[in-house]
């Protein structure tokens, strides 16, 4: 009766709009409530203590400082230097400005590991250039919405962390070097059906007409952001420093090149970044914490086993078991965000994975890639929204886009299913 209403008090306190974190919080509690309600309140004292467990954790430390990180770049004009920097290279021509837009979202995704951030620094730059071109400004957020998903696959990533956090055996640098092939190929696979589309409709007829930057001045220009990626990721390759502590190095780095290199920040403006990054830091630790009182209701009202033993013993089989998981979790994503899917899910996840020997770095490379689809899929996908806002269309003129798009994610999601050695080769060959 109480594992049933911890589930109910969930969902009707989302359906009637109160946030993610507060409404694992207080089904959590309600439930610790009632369990002890018959012996004593001593038990009570679970609901701090887990709130502060839930925090207490070093990799979390890395979340914050990847969200400033992701403000400082949005603010320091480095996405506006590539996308000159691209075009430089792969010219002017229909479907080359979405081509453009889906390279410079993957590559900030080495930067930020913030889908949203990413979709709103590519779309503040991309949108209105693509509007110019000819193309329609609901293609235009689909695509930015859709490239920026990778993010969260392509390293540092926020998701990662806190899948890293909750399965202990699956370390933040191996996750980072799985996530790294899977993350080009879902890039890969968003470019072919969006130059296609734009082929196809013939949008983008102006494009063509529109000067090609110089590709030696734009390399130039952009030099300083293309050095970020290498600076985090090859500073934690050699061992310079930890993922936690890379995401401090990329924030004066970012500083740096905001302040000194290309002047677009301003000392007046680091309140704003730093309001911007502890306000959205806020929201996010808040509903990790949260999270992990629900977590610790699900451990002791035993709720975990019988769940596993249903899925199990269901007669689906493993991989009957594994698509059932990637519908759940897909129409998961539509309405929530991909982190708090990992706190909710990935405690009753884990010990199904256990039972079918799945390896723990996979399994995580796996999920993040349906969180990654549900981040721009209607009616609540949280990329989706920021495009829709900067394009100034309803999200539902996005959806004859989004459909070819989601195809393309799941033909890449069906081939690291197939072939795992996509997502573990690279962490194995890196001694991680």
């Amino acid at each position: 009766m109480t594992a049933a209403l911890l589930f109910i008090t969930f969902a009707v306190l989302m359906l009637i709009g109160t946030s993610v974190g507060v409404a694992l919080g207080v089904a959590g509690t309600l439930s610790i409530i009632l369990t002890n309600l018959d012996t004593n309140w001593y038990g009570l004292l679970a609901v701090p203590q887990n709130f502060y467990a839930g925090l207490a954790k070093y990799p979390l430390l890395a979340i914050p400082m990847f969200v400033l990180v992701g403000s400082i770049f949005d603010r320091s004009g480095v996405a506006s230097r590539l996308v000159n920097f691209a075009i430089s290279i792969v010219g002017r021509g229909p479907g080359m400005l979405p081509l453009v837009a889906i390279a410079v979202a993957m590559f900030l995704g080495g930067i930020s590991g913030s889908g949203p951030a990413c979709a709103a620094a590519v779309g503040a730059v991309m949108i209105g250039a693509m509007g110019r071109a000819g193309y329609p400004p609901s293609y235009s957020a689909s695509i930015v919405a859709a490239g920026a998903s990778t993010d969260i696959l392509i390293p540092p990533s926020i998701a990662f962390i806190v899948y890293s956090v909750l399965v202990p055996q699956a370390s933040v640098p191996a996750l980072f070097a799985a996530g790294m092939i899977p993350g080009i190929l879902v890039g890969i696979a968003l470019i072919i059906p969006a130059v296609w589309l734009a082929r196809r409709h013939n949008m983008g007829a102006l494009e063509a007409e529109l000067p090609r930057p110089r590709f030696w001045p734009s390399l130039l220009h952009a030099s300083w952001g293309l050095a970020a990626p290498v600076l985090i990721l090859g500073g934690m390759r050699i061992g310079l420093f930890t993922p936690t502590e890379a995401a401090v190095v990329a924030v004066f780095y970012g500083l740096f090149v905001g302040m000194c290199i290309h002047r677009t920040i301003k000392v007046r403006d680091l309140f704003g970044i730093l309001r911007e990054a502890g306000e959205l830091s806020a929201v996010i630790m808040l509903v990790v914490t949260l999270a992990g009182i629900f977590a610790w209701a699900l451990s002791t009202l035993s709720i975990i086993d019988p769940v596993t033993r249903a899925i199990v013993n269901s007669g689906l089989g493993e991989y009957g078991v594994l698509s059932l998981l990637i519908v759940l979790l897909v129409v998961l994503g539509m309405f929530l965000d991909g982190i708090s899917i990992f706190l909710i899910f990935v405690p009753l996840l884990v010990p199904i994975a256990n039972v079918y020997q799945w390896d723990y770095v996979w399994f995580g490379v796996l999920l993040t890639i349906m969180v990654a689809v549900g981040q721009f899929t209607p009616p609540l996908a949280v990329n989706l929204m920021v495009s829709c806002r900067i394009a100034r269309v309803p999200m539902e003129s996005t959806v004859q886009w989004v459909l070819w798009l989601l195809v393309s994610m799941f033909t890449v999601l069906v081939l690291v299913i197939v072939f795992p050695e996509l997502a573990l080769w690279l962490p194995r060959y890196l001694g991680f």
